[in-house]
């Protein structure tokens, strides 16, 4: 009897929990949806609850604030889901750190970056806008920038430990290179305004660093 009871309240945890992952994402994907629109000062709690198809106590209760939800918005469009992996620990970017050819290197990278962008960068677009008029999110869009700029840096480290940094470049300037051509906003421009494609994205993103990093 003891057993069996332990059993349901397991899957009845099990089951509550998955719920409320669920209606996590429900709310994190109306509020992409609905900052698109309104943008992030125009966007209210209310709207993005009637969105998510929820009430805006269970969106209080989950997130808390808009802040919040931005914020783990950001978090599941660069990792592509909202499971608590750091982005250098999924398989792309171990990929790339697991490459010994250098060409090989900036090949697996352009197109893990490309991915990454394709989710993330419209999603930057609106929060750089709203770091215009809101101090809170200016502060947030700082550490997030400062933050790529780290997690960039590893591609430079690994070429310099294969050897294979173009001579006069070192790892910072290397990581600048890549975090200005790499940006969500070079990316929307050749994308969204010029027209790329993503395969034609990843083929010049390749070529140039290469033609930039390596000797």
């Amino acid at each position: 009897m003891t057993e069996l009871s332990t059993s349901k309240r397991r899957y009845n945890s099990t089951r509550r929990q998955t719920q409320a992952n669920e209606t996590r994402i429900q709310i994190i994907d109306a509020a992409k949806k609905i900052f698109s629109i309104q943008g992030y000062s125009g966007a209210t709690i209310d709207s993005i609850a009637q969105e998510a198809g929820v009430s805006s106590e269970t969106v209080y209760a989950v997130f808390g604030n808009k802040r919040t939800i931005l914020t783990n918005l950001i978090n599941v469009s660069v990792g592509g889901d909202n499971q608590p992996v750091p982005l250098l620990q999924r398989s792309g970017p171990q990929a790339v750190l697991h490459e010994n050819d250098p060409v090989r290197v900036i090949d697996l990278f352009a197109q893990d970056i490309s991915t990454i962008l394709e989710r993330v960068a419209p999603v930057l677009e609106i929060t750089r806008y709203a770091a215009k008029t809101e101090p809170d999110i200016a502060d947030m869009l700082k550490n997030i920038l400062n933050h790529r700029m780290k997690n960039l840096g590893v591609v430079p480290r690994h070429l310099s430990a294969l050897g294979a940094l173009r001579e006069g470049i070192d790892e910072i300037q290397a990581t600048e290179i890549i975090w200005v051509i790499t940006s969500p906003e070079v990316f929307i421009l050749l994308l969204r305004d010029r027209g790329w494609s993503k395969e034609t994205y990843i083929q010049w993103l390749s070529d140039i660093l290469i033609r930039l990093l390596l000797p």
